[in-house]
């Protein structure tokens, strides 16, 4: 990437000519499990920042198991990806160009352009970040999308209360994480699941979970009658599948089920649970949601996690990568169960 030019009109505005930047866009869509053919590079250059733009340089960007939908044809709650145009994703960048008051050279924003190096935007759909307050990259996990998705389905969608038990799938991922911690801090008792010895260790030994077992280990029905005999409170959904069917089985009446998502059947369909019966008789409620209908929710989330990341009592594990051309190989490992990945999936392409 290359820099040109000097002090702006305004103090702390630089001027940039030909700025470079690749970008990753979708080549092709998948049909079943994607593979590296999916993506392209493509290299362009940038032009400066116009009125109330600015030019933003990426330092880490997000990867995220609810784009592989995006890559489909057809209808969602969110636009899908255009063949030809570049994938989207949550970013941290610093403005290294400035024609916003607000936004002066060296602040770091977050935005939705991601898997791209660069990128000029206008400055009021950018969002401020004070790293002073925790890393840069834990916007992109535990304060940011990630953790307000698992504070969301637990407190509002699933209105787990402080002492109830908790069965979290995927409990080692970004979300799943960040839901057995919030759990903890609310005094509940945490069952989770993963697909490795070394995310149960992860479980176990640094979230403190109650019980962790691995769904590829014997019947999920059985760990869970195993860890809360008496039935569970609430179900957080990260897989569907056998594991759903299972949480089915062990809650206990009035429980709850918030569907965050389904990486069982995200390249393959999976057939719904066949025991849908059990909601009559224990009058359950499955809900699913989607975080971007809370965004409102995001300062109480920060009120809480943020002095409890400074303190040590939230854990924010990053799995990162280096650099733009190792994106597309972290996205098809996070798609696949057991990949080595812990916590929030992070691509850094920059200091």
């Amino acid at each position: 990437m290359k820099e040109q030019g000097g002090q702006g009109a305004r103090g702390g505005m630089l001027s940039c000519m030909a700025t470079q930047s690749r970008e990753i866009r979708l080549a092709r869509r998948p049909q079943g499990e994607p593979g590296l053919d999916c993506f392209a590079f493509a290299e362009m250059d940038l032009p400066d920042p116009g009125p109330g733009e600015v030019l933003v340089r990426n330092l880490y960007m997000s990867v995220d198991p609810y784009m592989r939908g995006r890559m489909n044809e057809g209808k969602s709650y969110v636009p899908q990806f255009e063949i030809g145009k570049p994938l989207e994703g949550s970013a941290v960048g610093r403005v290294i160009a400035s024609q916003d008051e607000k936004l002066p050279v060296g602040t770091l924003v977050l935005s939705m352009y991601g898997w791209r190096e660069a990128y000029v935007a206008p400055g009021f759909g950018l969002r401020v970040i004070d790293s002073s307050l925790a890393p840069a990259s834990a916007y992109l996990g535990i304060l940011g999308v990630t953790g307000l998705t698992a504070w969301v389905g637990l407190f509002t969608i699933a209105k787990l209360k402080d002492g109830e038990t908790v069965f979290i799938s995927a409990g080692a991922g970004a979300v799943g994480s960040a839901a057995c911690q919030f759990a903890k801090m609310h005094r509940c008792r945490v069952i989770a699941s993963a697909g490795s010895e070394e995310k149960l260790a992860f479980l176990r030994n640094e979230l403190k979970v109650d019980y962790a077992f691995n769904y590829r280990d014997g019947d999920a029905r059985e760990h869970l009658a195993k860890a809360a005999p008496d039935g569970i409170h609430v179900y957080f959904d990260n897989t569907q599948g056998p594991q759903l069917e299972a949480a089915l089985y062990a809650l206990a009446p009035y429980g709850r089920v918030a569907m965050c998502g389904g990486i069982a059947g995200y390249n393959v369909p999976v057939p719904g649970p066949p025991n849908l019966i059990q909601m009559v008789g224990k009058r359950l409620r499955l809900e699913g949601f989607i975080v971007s209908d809370h965004f409102k929710e995001l300062p109480a989330m920060l009120a809480e996690a943020v002095p409890a990341l400074a303190a040590g009592k939230l854990v924010n594990r990053e799995t990162f990568v280096n650099g733009l051309d190792a994106a597309p190989g972290a996205f098809l490992d996070l798609l696949r169960s057991g990949a080595g990945n812990i916590g929030k999936m992070v691509v850094k392409l920059g200091d």
